[in-house]
């Protein structure tokens, strides 16, 4: 069987959302005249594809200025759009700015939070990085003993307690990277929904620990974002930020199912850079975002 590229990956993800712009009913871009019916049933699909209303709004404005000749300029013309809307989200991260770099990484139970960061570190040991995990989601035994299994898997420590505060969990993994000289030390907390406020108020504690074991730290607070969940995404985007003060994005779970028209409501209504996607369960399956290559696959 051979192996799909990511490009080819990255495709087969979107593919529900594709197929919402590419309905055969109203095959949208193969039409040789561009009229007002056709951007009505654009504006249409890309409400379906979980866009939101300002940025369909503002890529159908865009799109109304080029005079456009016929469907095939319209989708080229459609990519291009998203990718000018989805480019502000696109940033790298920045491996050299600490050591150890502390990465935080939040989000609600189910959105493939603990998966994201083996796959994670897997790639920062790709850059050549060595890293420790914190099992700071002290509330399942089960997420602990996943991390662990990560850890093993990409032969990388974790630092774990049996029960106890998560703040003391990460204090204790930052302890340690010091001592080892670690590179990266990634935090796993507990998941919890933007409403819990209680909750929301320990993951902040957890960041005020960091900060106390290293100056500086959490270097990056990291939301996970599971792609089903469609316009919810957004709100717990802006749940997150104004608790924690997110610096990116990941988004996960991009299975064929999503529809990840999302990232361009978030793009317009919440600009919090997304630095990675994840389109499997492979370990290598989470890459940097590019917005050029996500619009490609997103329109087809």
């Amino acid at each position: 069987m051979v192996a799909l590229s990511w490009a080819a990956r990255l495709k087969a993800g979107l593919a529900r959302t594709r197929g919402v712009l590419n309905t055969p009913v109203s095959e949208l871009f193969t039409r040789r005249k561009v009229d007002e019916a056709l951007y009505e049933e654009l504006e249409t699909a890309l409400l379906q594809a979980d866009c939101g209303v300002a940025a369909t709004q503002a890529l159908i404005a865009a799109l109304r200025k080029q005079k456009l000749a016929d469907g095939e300029a319209l989708k080229q013309a459609l990519k291009d759009a998203i990718a000018e809307l989805l480019a502000p989200l696109e940033k790298k991260l920045d491996l050299a700015r600490a050591k150890p770099l502390v990465i935080m990484i939040a989000g609600v139970n189910g959105s493939g939070k603990t998966t994201s960061i083996g796959k994670l570190a897997k790639w920062l040991q790709a850059q050549g990085m060595s890293v420790m995990l914190a099992a700071g989601d002290t509330f399942r035994a089960a997420a602990r003993e996943q991390l662990v299994a990560w850890g093993a898997r990409n032969n990388v420590p974790v630092i774990a307690q049996a029960s106890g505060d998560p703040g003391a969990v990460v204090f204790d993994a930052l302890t340690a990277a010091r001592a080892r000289a670690t590179d990266v030390v990634i935090a796993d907390t507990a998941g919890r929904l933007p409403t819990q406020l209680h909750l929301m108020e320990e993951i902040r504690k957890v960041k005020r620990v960091a900060a106390k074991a290293l100056e500086g730290a959490p270097h990056e607070v990291l939301l996970v974002l599971d792609a089903n969940i469609g316009q919810n995404s957004l709100a717990q985007v802006k749940a997150f930020d104004d608790a924690l003060g997110l610096t990116g994005l990941v988004l996960t779970k991009l299975d064929g199912t999503a529809k990840g028209g999302v990232v361009c409501a978030i793009a317009k209504e919440k600009p919090v850079p997304l630095l990675f996607v994840g389109v499997g369960e492979g370990i290598d399956d989470l890459r940097p975002f590019v917005a050029r290559d996500f619009a490609e696959a997103l329109v087809g």
